[in-house]
C-alpha cells in the first residue's frame, strides 16, 4: 500500500473520511479497521446506540475514553503529512517557519511536522531543541520510495518532549525512556523493550498472515463470481417458474370449473328424473281421485235423492263400485327425499390438501434435512433447528415459505410456531410451550416430510434440570464433589472434581464421560480454557498452584508466585494472561502467562473473592465475593468501577454468590451457594430476574455453553452430603 500511496497516481480517496468526504482530520481506527475523522465518529455516536461502524455496520465496543480511547491511524497522518510535504515542495509555496521564502528546495520536519526552507533548515539544525529532529530533503519527497521514510514521530503523552522508544510488554504499552524510569521501570511487574525488537516480531506474525490472505480472497473472489453467475439466472428462473405455477394452477382452476358443471349438470338431469317421476305419480293418484269423487257424487245423490225404485236398481252396482274402489290398494307415497350437494370433500380438508399443491422445487432434499429439537422449557421460548440440506447431504438455503411447521401439545391443540431463516440452510422454528408434556412438532420443506418428522418433544417446568448427572464414585461418569466447571474448546464441559482430584470431561448432549485426567495438588478448585484450548486449574490445599494441562490432560507447567496463598476461581484472558482470586489475599491477582504478578486487583474491597469472569469488550473484571454477598467490578488497570447485591433471599439479593458468567449480551449471570437461585444482571448490575433454582446443590461454578445453556457443578444434592451432580438448565436469551 505504501508503494501505492507513493506513486504519481497518489490515491487521494484512500486520505478522505468515508463520512464528511474530506481529508481526515485526527483519523481514528475502529476495531473492524476501517478509519473515520474522531469528529465523525463522535456526532455519528450521539445519532445511535451502540455504536455501528458506518462503513460495515458492525458494533463496536467504546473504551471508557469513547472515541477519544480509539487508536489513531498514524499511517493515514503520515499519508496526510507526506500529500501536504509534496504539495508544499511545489514552486510557489512558501516556507511554514518564515512564511516568505518561496523559492529554493524544502524539507519536511517530522518532529516538528513543518516544512521549511534552506535558510530556516539551516537556523533548525543549528537550535539546541531541534537540532535532532529528522528532516526529510525535497529530493526524498520525490522519491518513488518517499513515503516508507517518511514517518511522523510519536511522542509520549506523559513526556512531551520524549519519542516512544520501548514497548512494556507487561503492560502493552508503548513508553518512552523517561517512562523506564519512572512508571514502567524494568522488574517483575514491567518488562520495557525497545521497540524495533517488538515490532520485528510482529511484522513477522503479520506476514505470515498476509500469505494467507491472497488464496484466501482468491477463494471469496471464486465464490463471488460464481454468485454472480447464479444471480444472473435468478429473474429468468424466476420467469419460468412463475410461468410454469400459473399454468399449472389455471389447470387446477379448469379442473374445478369443469367439475362444478358436471355436478350441476348431474343436478339438472336428476331434477329432470325425479321431475318426471313425481309427475306421473301425481297423474295416477288425480286419476284416483277423480273415480272415487264420481263414486262418491253418484253414491250420495243415490242416497238423498233416488226414489225406492231407483235405489233398488242401482245399488247394487253403487254398493260393488264404492267396495272395489275404498279396497283398491293405492301407493300414495312419492317415494322421493330432498337432493343435496355433497361436500365429498369439506373446504377445510381442502385448505390443507392445497398446500400440496404444487411446490417450489430447489435443491433441497426433504430426507436429508436435519432437524435438531432442543430441551423444551414452559413458558420459555424454545426452539427447533432445522438444516436444509441437498442430496449431497450439504446445507443447502431454501426461503422461509417453504418450511411449516406444526405442532400440537399434549391435548392435540395447535400451538403457534414461527420459522425464521438464518442463513446458511440454517432455519429456527420457535415456539412458546403454555404446559409441559409431550408435544408433536410436524416439519415439512416443499410440502415433504422432514426425516424423522413428526418429532415428539418432552416441555419440562423452568426448574427441571434438562441434563443431571448425579453418579457419586470416583469410577468413569462418577463424580466426586465437583466445584469449578468450563467449555472446552469443542463445547465439552469439563468439570473440577475436589473429592477426586481430578477433571473430567462430558458431553453436553448425552452426559457420558469423554476423558479424564488427575490433578496434581490437593483440592482443585478454579478451571478455565486458555485460546490454545488448554486447561488451566487452580488448587488451594497444601500444593497450591495454577496448573496448566494439554488438551488430552498431560502437565505442562505449574505456576506458583510468592504473592499467591490460596488460590480458588480463575480465568485466562484471550493474550494468555490470568486472573486468579486468592481468598487469603482477599484479592485477585493479574499474572503474565509465566505467573508474574502484574498487579493485585480489589485489595482494599474484596473479603473473600470466589469467582471471576472477565468482559473482554469492556476490560471489565467481575468478581464474586462469597463473605460480602456481594460482585464488584473492576477494570484491568485495578481500578474500582461498581459493585451490586446485598445479603437477602429477595429480588437482586444474595446468599454467599458463588459461581458467575456472562451472556452474549453483557448480561451477568450468578449462582447463589447458599439457597441455588440463579439470577441475572444487567451490564451495569441493574437486577433482571431469576432464571432457575437449583434445589439445595450448594452450587460453586458456573457456565454458559454454547447452545445456550447454563452448566452448575454442585459440591453436593439435597441433603445427602457429597452426592453430586452437574446440572444442565436451558437459558433463554429474553434480553
Amino acid at each position: 500500500m505504501a508503494s501505492k500511496m507513493a506513486s504519481d497516481d497518489f490515491d487521494d480517496q484512500f486520505l478522505t473520511c468515508p463520512v464528511c468526504m474530506l481529508h481526515f482530520r485526527d483519523p481514528k481506527v475502529l476495531p473492524c479497521l476501517h478509519t473515520f475523522c474522531k469528529g465523525c465518529l463522535e456526532e455519528w455516536g450521539t445519532k445511535q446506540q451502540p455504536l455501528e461502524c458506518p462503513t460495515c455496520r458492525t458494533q463496536v465496543s467504546l473504551p471508557d475514553q469513547g472515541v477519544d480511547g480509539l487508536r489513531t491511524n498514524f499511517y493515514v497522518n503520515n499519508l496526510l503529512d507526506f500529500a501536504a510535504a509534496k504539495k508544499g515542495a511545489e514552486p510557489g509555496v512558501p516556507c511554514q517557519v518564515c512564511e516568505g521564502n518561496v523559492e529554493g528546495s524544502k524539507s519536511w520536519c517530522t518532529d516538528c511536522a513543518m516544512l521549511l526552507c534552506e535558510s530556516c533548515m539551516a537556523m533548525h539544525r543549528m537550535i539546541p531543541a531541534t537540532r535532532d529532529h529528522e528532516l526529510v530533503l525535497q529530493e526524498a519527497m520525490k522519491a518513488k520510495d518517499g513515503v516508507d521514510s517518511f514517518q511522523r514521530k510519536r511522542h509520549c503523552d506523559k513526556h512531551k518532549n520524549q519519542e516512544l522508544v520501548f514497548y512494556c510488554e507487561s503492560c502493552n504499552a508503548l513508553v518512552c525512556t523517561a517512562c523506564t524510569v519512572i512508571d514502567h521501570r524494568p522488574g517483575k511487574d514491567h518488562n520495557p523493550v525497545e521497540i524495533a525488537t517488538v515490532a520485528q516480531k510482529k511484522k513477522e506474525k503479520l506476514q505470515e498472515l498476509l500469505q494467507g490472505i491472497d488464496p484466501r480472497l482468491k477463494e471469496i473472489q471464486s465464490s463471488l463470481e460464481e454468485i454472480d453467475s447464479k444471480i444472473a439466472k435468478l429473474i429468468p428462473s424466476k420467469e419460468a417458474a412463475t410461468a410454469q405455477a400459473k399454468a399449472y394452477f389455471r389447470q387446477l382452476v379448469d379442473l374445478l370449473y369443469k367439475r362444478e358443471k358436471e355436478i350441476l349438470s348431474r343436478i339438472d338431469e336428476q331434477c329432470q328424473v325425479d321431475g318426471k317421476a313425481l309427475q306421473t305419480k301425481k297423474e295416477a293418484i288425480e286419476f284416483e281421485l277423480v273415480g272415487l269423487t264420481s263414486a262418491q257424487t253418484f253414491c250420495q245423490q243415490a242416497v238423498e235423492h233416488g226414489s225406492d225404485v231407483h235405489i233398488l236398481e242401482v245399488g247394487n252396482q253403487v254398493q260393488t263400485r264404492v267396495e272395489t274402489l275404498l279396497t283398491k290398494e293405492l301407493d300414495l307415497e312419492s317415494n322421493w327425499s330432498e337432493f343435496q350437494f355433497v361436500e365429498n370433500t369439506t373446504v377445510a380438508d381442502f385448505v390443507d390438501h392445497a398446500k400440496d399443491l404444487g411446490g417450489v422445487k430447489t435443491k433441497v432434499d426433504a430426507s436429508k434435512c436435519k432437524v435438531v429439537v432442543k430441551p423444551a422449557v414452559q413458558d420459555f421460548r424454545c426452539v427447533a433447528v432445522l438444516t436444509t440440506k441437498n442430496k449431497e447431504e450439504r446445507p443447502c438455503g431454501t426461503n422461509s415459505k417453504a418450511v411449516t411447521a406444526n405442532m400440537k401439545d399434549p391435548s392435540g391443540a395447535n400451538l403457534p410456531t414461527r420459522v425464521q431463516m438464518k442463513g446458511g440452510g440454517e432455519c429456527e422454528i420457535s415456539y412458546i410451550a403454555k404446559v409441559t408434556g409431550t408435544h408433536r412438532l410436524e416439519v415439512k420443506v416443499n410440502s415433504q416430510q422432514v426425516a424423522g418428522s413428526p418429532f415428539d418433544m418432552t416441555v419440562q417446568s423452568r426448574d427441571t434440570p434438562v441434563l443431571t448427572i448425579v453418579r457419586q464414585g470416583s469410577g468413569v461418569g462418577e463424580l466426586g464433589s465437583p466445584v469449578g466447571v468450563a467449555v472446552d474448546k469443542d463445547g465439552n464441559i469439563a468439570v473440577v472434581e475436589q473429592g477426586n482430584n481430578r477433571v473430567q470431561i462430558f458431553d453436553p448432549k448425552t452426559g457420558h464421560s469423554l476423558r479424564s485426567f488427575p490433578v496434581k495438588g490437593e483440592r482443585p478448585f478454579g478451571i478455565d480454557v486458555d485460546s490454545d484450548g488448554r486447561l488451566v486449574v487452580t488448587s488451594c490445599g497444601k500444593s497450591y498452584g495454577v496448573r496448566r494441562y494439554s488438551k488430552e490432560g498431560e502437565l505442562l507447567n505449574t505456576i506458583k508466585p510468592g504473592c499467591m496463598e490460596h488460590p480458588l476461581g480463575m480465568t485466562v484472558l484471550k493474550d494468555g494472561r490470568m486472573l486468579v482470586a486468592d481468598k487469603i489475599q482477599h484479592s485477585c491477582l493479574l499474572l503474565q502467562p509465566d505467573g508474574s504478578l502484574i498487579r493485585e486487583i480489589g485489595k482494599e474491597h474484596l473479603k473473600n473473592p470466589w469467582f471471576i469472569v472477565v468482559d473482554d469488550s469492556r476490560d471489565l473484571i467481575l468478581v464474586s465475593d462469597y463473605s460480602a454477598k456481594k460482585v464488584f467490578a473492576f477494570d484491568l488497570e485495578g481500578e474500582f468501577k461498581f459493585s451490586f447485591g446485598e445479603k437477602g433471599q429477595s429480588e437482586g439479593q444474595f446468599e454467599n454468590p458463588s459461581g458467575i458468567t456472562l451472556d452474549p449480551a453483557g448480561n451477568i449471570i450468578v449462582v447463589n451457594h447458599g439457597d441455588g437461585r440463579v439470577q441475572v444482571y444487567g451490564p451495569d448490575g441493574t437486577f433482571i430476574r431469576t432464571v432457575a433454582t437449583v434445589k439445595g446443590g450448594r452450587p460453586n461454578g458456573i457456565t454458559l455453553t454454547p447452545d445456550g445453556y447454563l452448566a452448575v457443578a454442585c459440591y453436593r444434592y439435597f441433603e445427602h452430603e457429597r452426592n453430586v451432580l452437574v446440572l444442565l438448565m436451558y437459558y433463554n436469551q429474553l434480553y
